[in-house]
């Protein structure tokens, strides 16, 4: 089955705009295809579900805290797939190493990582239909007006969205992509 629907818009223009900073990767690039080691290790995809290494930088100076989710809006469903959510990051964090979100936790103290859509409080791979043709994963750095989101840890993929968008200062974001 070829599940061919068209791009939809990137889901953060639809969201209060807010300002910009820089993130980059050693793992990952926009537009270009996710190497195999961050797809997803179940469902039969061959991946090993290790989160990417992450840096940023020029954030602005009132950011508090941060979260980095990642996001594929054009998985078929009629509201995308949350691949990750974490945040309480302590702002002296610049950086997130390679599979530092880990099933067990590999984030800077105080950080917290909700549940994805795979029902996981960890990183979860890319994993798209077979198919389909390939989707966006939104890597977003998130620098936050507060210390804490003072959410639970039981807190679903939808509610953290809200609550991050209600604290963000400023967006940084990275689009790789990934089909099979």
């Amino acid at each position: 089955m070829k599940l061919d629907r068209p791009l939809g818009p990137n889901p953060y223009d639809l969201l209060p705009a807010v300002a910009s900073f820089d993130v980059s990767s050693d793992d990952v690039r926009n537009a270009q295809a996710m190497d195999q080691r961050h797809i997803y290790d179940q469902w039969g995809v061959g991946g090993s579900n290790e989160s990417p290494h992450l840096a940023w930088r020029g954030f602005p100076a009132g950011t508090k805290s941060f979260a980095v989710t990642c996001y594929d809006p054009d998985a078929p469903t009629a509201c995308g797939f949350w691949h990750w959510l974490t945040s309480d990051i302590p702002v002296g964090t610049t950086t997130l190493a390679r599979n530092s979100g880990a099933r067990g936790g590999r984030l800077p103290h105080g950080a917290i990582q909700y549940a994805n859509d795979y029902a996981e409080a960890c990183y979860g791979g890319p994993a798209p239909p077979p198919g389909d043709r390939p989707h966006r994963y939104y890597f977003v750095v998130h620098a936050l007006d507060v210390d804490k989101l003072g959410l639970p840890a039981e807190a679903r993929p939808a509610f953290v969205g809200f609550n991050l968008t209600m604290h963000a200062l400023a967006r940084a974001i990275l689009v790789p992509v990934y089909g099979r």
